[in-house]
């Protein structure tokens, strides 16, 4: 078979997602599998995802490359429409608390039935089981709860919340991974699989990952004076990355036109500047205080050393290099930036389709797919 080294890459093609998720994680993990060329059809109540209106940005990039339709879960006479969606998906995507989705007659057991080899994956806050599992949630919540908020981002500092809602981003990846690996269990076996997976675990496996368990631990392990963001004299965010000694001594070479004083730090080795860290956190704020950004940017230039301002996702889209790269896509007058991979220097996912109106696509995707029995035959 020859490949199109200039087509898009869409390994998934032929993989048939049902997605009832609604906000971030559930949409995430479809959106992705949808880049990669799977057919994924959003499907919402007549009052629409939350986050139409919540979060109508978010929203928009992770309903993108998905079909919209309209489905009322709670009227009866639509149970056939169920029965059609779940014969014709590979996968099935939920994100309600545990017990909903199985009594409002899509749970597992249900789509088990009409097709024995589906992928069905449950994602919630802790759980489809253990006593935390009614609790509601949020990602800061559930951040907190698995560790991940009690470690301070900064020297000094007390933990602090990231802008980007680490853990549904976390899950929803981690959903995407476990769906294709079970996709592929499947293809080797023919065995369904109910993935069960919980963001406040998910945040779990991250902080256990990064901080380890064990009781007695130091809070600042993780920390290296001079690998922080610092404000230079034009009120801008300078983020340096000074964590090996290499790096230090430059940086001290440098910024001693600024003040001489950083000569006499040089020679610190890690342990001895995580050991002067309180007074070295103060020193590189002073001195970072004294000259712009601008000014900052012709000092470090071509110096070798990890620095970067800080930009809002905008300015960064607007740089040569994620232009270069071909990171930001079009698609009828909006940006969306789709899985950023790119495949034999050549083949990237596409952006075939903007976010679905709510229930646009109803009545000609069903118009589509076959009888929930004439789908069922063809899978068993």
């Amino acid at each position: 078979m020859t490949v199109d080294r200039d087509a898009a890459w869409q390994p998934l093609k032929g993989v048939r997602i049902v997605d009832f998720s609604v906000l971030l994680p559930g949409p995430l993990s479809t959106v992705l599998l949808a880049d990669l060329g799977a057919e994924v059809v959003k499907i919402e109540a007549p009052t629409g995802d939350p986050a139409r209106h919540l979060l109508p940005g978010v929203f928009n990039t992770l309903n993108r490359n998905k079909r919209g339709v309209m489905l009322d879960l709670k009227d009866p006479a639509n149970m056939p429409r169920v029965a059609e969606l779940m014969c014709w998906a590979d996968v099935v995507v939920e994100s309600f608390r545990p017990g909903v989705a199985q009594r409002i007659g899509i749970g597992v057991e249900v789509a088990r039935s009409h097709n024995p080899r589906i992928i069905y994956c449950s994602m919630s806050g802790f759980g489809q089981d253990g006593p935390w599992r009614a609790k509601p949630g949020h990602d800061l919540t559930y951040s907190a709860a698995a560790g991940a908020m009690s470690h301070p981002g900064s020297w000094g500092q007390h933990p602090a919340r990231s802008s980007l809602p680490v853990g549904d981003l976390v899950a929803g990846m981690m959903a995407s991974n476990a769906i294709l690996a079970a996709l592929r269990e499947r293809d080797l076996t023919g065995q369904s699989a109910h993935l069960d997976l919980s963001i406040f675990e998910a945040m779990f496996f991250c902080a256990a990952t990064r901080h380890g368990l064990d009781q007695e631990v130091d809070l600042t392990s993780h920390l290296f004076p001079g690998n922080d963001l610092y404000q230079t004299a034009d009120d801008k965010t300078l983020a340096l990355g000074l964590m090996e000694d290499h790096y230090w001594q430059v940086f001290c070479d440098r910024a001693a036109v600024v003040d001489d004083k950083m000569l006499a730090v040089r020679g610190l080795d890690e342990h001895a500047r995580r050991a002067r860290g309180d007074a070295l956190t103060a020193t590189l704020k002073t001195l970072i205080r004294a000259r712009t950004l601008e000014q900052w940017y012709a000092l470090l230039r071509d110096s070798d050393i990890p620095f970067e301002a800080c930009l809002t996702p905008a300015q960064a889209a607007s740089s040569t290099h994620l232009h270069a790269r071909g990171r930001v896509v079009q698609q009828a007058g909006q940006q969306f930036v789709p899985f950023p991979v790119t495949v034999d220097g050549h083949r990237r996912p596409a952006v075939s389709r903007t976010c679905p109106h709510l229930g646009q696509d109803t009545e000609a995707f069903f118009s589509q797919i076959q009888s929930a029995q004439q789908c069922a035959d063809l899978k068993v």
